[in-house]
């Protein structure tokens, strides 16, 4: 059996707010200052911007929904533009702080969808350049992420700013 060590995992698998049912990780962000601890990047008028703690590739952030809601058609019409204004926002960043040559932007809404999250809607973004897929997933089931989470939450914070002067 191959073993690869990683003992920062263990902060993901005992945090009390990923394995607390009773609790939303989204909701008590959702009013908090941006910062490194919570890895918040930008807060908008009806939704916020969170790095993924464990990113598919450098820059991946999620666009969620301030309001705590499992499906769309629960947000007010002016909830969803801001929602998809914020969108827009964030994949501008996107390009402006990684240039990527493409973006994968989705959700999975429910748990039969792969949500692991499935009572808070939101969206992933994530950069995507050409030839950023290789062996290594698939020979070793390990990705590569080549930038350290506190430089890509100062890259995009510094986008935010930039982008929206």
């Amino acid at each position: 059996m191959d073993r690869m060590w990683a003992p920062w995992r263990g902060e993901y698998i005992t945090n009390p707010l990923s394995v607390n049912p009773d609790k939303c990780i989204f909701c008590e962000l959702s009013s908090v200052k941006p910062s490194k601890e919570n890895l918040v990047v930008h807060i908008g008028k009806d939704g916020f911007v969170l790095m993924n703690k464990y990113p598919y590739n450098n820059g991946h952030i999620m666009v969620i929904p301030k309001k705590h809601v499992a499906s769309f058609d629960k947000l007010t019409d002016e909830e969803y533009k801001s929602l998809s204004n914020l969108m827009r926002l964030s994949i501008k960043v996107i390009y402006h702080v990684y240039n990527p040559q493409g973006c994968n932007v989705g959700m999975n809404i429910g748990r039969a969808a792969g949500a692991g999250l499935d009572s808070h809607i939101h969206y992933h973004v994530v950069p995507r350049w050409n030839g950023d897929t290789n062996f290594m997933p698939l020979l070793t089931e390990v990705k590569i992420i080549s930038e350290h989470i506190l430089t890509t939450y100062e890259k995009l914070t510094k986008g935010f700013l930039e982008v929206l002067k």
